[in-house]
């Protein structure tokens, strides 16, 4: 293997990925220090390039994991578990930061509301969609009656928000879920 090629062999990929994602987080230690961001909506930060960069980071090992193991069976890949906490902000990174920003609003014809809960990490979220515009974002403490609701574990909802193989419970129109695909 040359310095800066990874490796072919795919348990030593996992671990030379795993170092590079920590060499990444090491270098963005202070999230606090200011950097350039493409996105208008993020606060300026090595902090937002490491919350944006983990998620990117996570979906992309997910997708390989599910490659390697050539099944899209969300029990493919039982060792790969995404905590509560880092789950339910990648949620939050899909649905409350990146969809709202989204160019082709006017491309969806649905209304109604939608429910993201990710019970184990007590965070919730309700969609509200009409036709042509940009779905409103809120966290919300209590469940609601929903016209679509996507819930389970943060790992499972994380997942499932981000088009992935997911055991997230999908009750509703799942029309309305439409909208919140991952870009």
């Amino acid at each position: 293997m040359r310095a800066g090629q990874p490796p072919e062999d795919w348990t030593e990929l996992l671990s030379w990925w795993d170092e590079q994602l920590h060499g990444l987080l090491a270098e963005l230690a202070d999230p606090t220090a200011p950097a350039w961001l493409p996105w208008a909506r993020y606060p300026r930060t090595t902090g937002s390039w490491a919350r944006r960069q983990a998620h990117e980071a996570a979906i992309h090992r997910l997708d390989a994991e599910h490659a390697l193991a050539r099944s899209d069976d969300p029990s493919a890949v039982p060792s790969l578990v995404f905590g509560p906490e880092f789950a339910a902000d990648g949620i939050d990174e899909l649905i409350a930061w990146i969809l709202p920003t989204r160019a082709k609003w006017d491309q969806f014809a649905v209304s109604g509301s939608v429910l993201v809960h990710a019970a184990d990490a007590g965070r919730m979220w309700r969609v509200v969609l009409h036709p042509g515009q940009p779905g409103t974002i809120d966290p919300v403490t209590a469940a609601f009656d929903a016209d679509v609701t996507v819930a389970g574990t943060a790992d499972a909802v994380y997942r499932r928000v981000w088009g992935r193989p997911s055991h997230a419970s999908v009750t509703g129109d799942v029309r309305l879920l439409e909208p919140l695909g991952a870009p």
